[in-house]
């Protein structure tokens, strides 16, 4: 039998429940500022929430402070689903969505930064609930387990397991050789880049309170919006497009890099392969994306209908990197229906769903690195054959990288496919038809948002079958955290003392 330190797990899933609690209040200042009519509901699902912690903290509070990594994916995995649960109560008792089904859906939704929602009036819901709606997005984008490992040393714990758990990628890049100084350093960007977008869009047009709500769902690349019409309401308004546009291109680079360039040290973003490769994509799909707007797209984008106005190549142009940006890093934000575009651009953003940003960022996904990986070494497996004897390592950023790790991103990658294939299948089951199947099944996995067919981006998952929404839960949640985490916990092995 596994022995597992069960009270250090416990200490640790209370002190995530202080978290959530404590941003339920916040919350409910919010509801409170706008008399928005629920304040007294999200201020007792504050209390409620914050009591469990402190019940689970005190009852604990005699443990061993050692955490091995096995514990560590134990409270990585069930931090989230605690989070998640607990994060239905605004919903549920504000009535904003009564169903409880509805509410886990699209709290895991928020703290997965999947953006997908079941709600049909985005816009009736109260103040109080929208905020604690983008909030999910903001806690689960930089992860709720690195916030709480920037106040280990406060519990005498070392955060280095739960680091590995929550960002488990092929490179590791430290800020600091503490762990904690990393969090610290990286949620500082984080905090910076969210006020930063939220004056911008101020000073664009926006209100402050979908400033501040529209900055946390683009940093945390989580999609979810104020308004029913996404981004799409503003498409009179092009700055606030573009502004939107470069906060999804920083919240989907390393946050490592960001830090760099604040530091001054421009030379290690300009040689990050990664970095470089990211950028690549984005222009090149951007241009692919606007050529063929621009001269015979179906679109719906109404400034579009003569080609030989600039304006109008503007908004094609504008449409196209949206999208693009908005699909690669799994931000999820609609400016408008590329469903309606060529048959060839909705495959062309169906492939996109499966890019991802850069590891290091708050975007899911494979990740570019990955594909990156696999790329040289497809490539180096061509010299493999015709010198069986050389030895060839994978080089990245001019170093060669251990066969173990690409044996991981290997492994990762038929994983993912499989889970792919397998959450396909299981949406067919639930006798969703071959395009809302696939498309729920990638959106779902990648922590994209919209999807494909009945579910597309101008539509919602309303329709989606109660198990399907506890199945595209599922797949969200593993595919947020990058599925060795949470699929590692259903094998038997993990549970054997060795």
């Amino acid at each position: 039998m596994l022995k597992l330190n069960y009270k250090i797990i416990c200490h640790f899933l209370g002190l995530l429940l202080l978290f959530n609690g404590g941003f339920m209040l916040l919350s409910a200042l919010v509801s409170l500022i706008y008399k928005d009519g629920v304040t007294f509901q999200i201020f007792m699902a504050g209390v409620l929430t914050l009591c469990s912690g402190v019940i689970a903290m005190f009852l604990t509070r005699y443990h061993r402070k050692e955490m091995n990594k096995r514990e560590g994916y134990i409270v990585v995995t069930f931090g989230w689903i605690i989070m998640s649960l607990s994060g239905t109560l605004p919903y549920v008792l504000s009535g904003g969505i009564p169903n409880f089904t509805n509410a886990f859906f699209e709290t895991m939704s928020g703290y997965t930064t999947t953006g997908a929602s079941i709600l049909n009036d985005i816009e009736a819901l109260p103040k109080g609930v929208l905020f604690w709606r983008s909030t999910t997005h903001w806690i689960g984008g930089m992860g709720i387990i690195v916030l709480a490992i920037a106040i280990l040393p406060l519990l005498g714990i070392g955060g280095m397991q739960l680091f590995a758990a929550e960002a488990p990628g092929p490179s590791a890049d430290k800020l600091h050789p503490r762990i904690t100084d990393t969090a610290k350093r990286l949620w500082l960007i984080y905090f910076g880049y969210t006020a930063a977008e939220t004056l911008f869009l101020k000073l664009a047009g926006m209100s402050f309170f979908d400033a501040i709500n529209h900055s946390m769902a683009t940093l945390s690349t989580g999609g979810f919006s104020t308004k029913n019409a996404s981004l799409a309401y503003w498409n009179n308004q092009p700055v606030i497009q573009y502004i939107v546009i470069l906060f999804m291109f920083l919240a989907g680079a390393n946050f490592v890099l960001s830090y760099f360039a604040f530091k001054g040290k421009i030379q290690k973003i300009i040689h990050d392969e990664e970095f470089k490769l990211y950028f690549k994509f984005i222009g090149i799909f951007t241009i692919i994306a606007t050529l063929l707007i621009y001269f015979g797209a179906d679109v719906s984008i109404s400034t579009i209908h003569h080609p030989m106005v600039w304006g109008e190549f503007e908004s094609a142009f504008r449409h196209a990197l949206f999208q693009v940006l908005s699909v690669i890093t799994t931000t999820g934000f609609v400016s408008a229906d590329y469903t309606l575009w060529t048959p060839f651009l909705v495959v062309f953003f169906f492939g996109l769903m499966f890019l991802g940003g850069s590891a290091g960022s708050t975007s899911g996904g494979v990740k570019v690195v990955r594909h990156l990986i696999l790329i040289k070494n497809g490539f180096l497996e061509f010299k493999r054959t015709l010198h069986p004897n050389a030895i060839l390592p994978v080089r990245y950023n001019q170093r060669a990288i251990p066969e173990t790790i690409v044996f991981n991103v290997l492994g990762f990658f038929i994983l993912y496919m499989l889970s792919f294939i397998i959450g396909a299948l299981v949406f067919s089951m639930f006798g969703l038809d071959f395009t809302s199947s696939v498309g729920l099944s990638a959106s779902s996995l990648g922590n994209v948002g919209p999807a494909f067919g009945n579910f597309g981006p101008v539509s919602n998952y309303a329709a989606l079958p109660h198990l399907g929404q506890w199945w595209a839960s599922f797949l969200m949640l593993i595919g947020r955290l990058e599925l060795f985490t949470v699929l590692i916990l259903l094998t038997p092995f993990f549970w054997r003392n060795r």
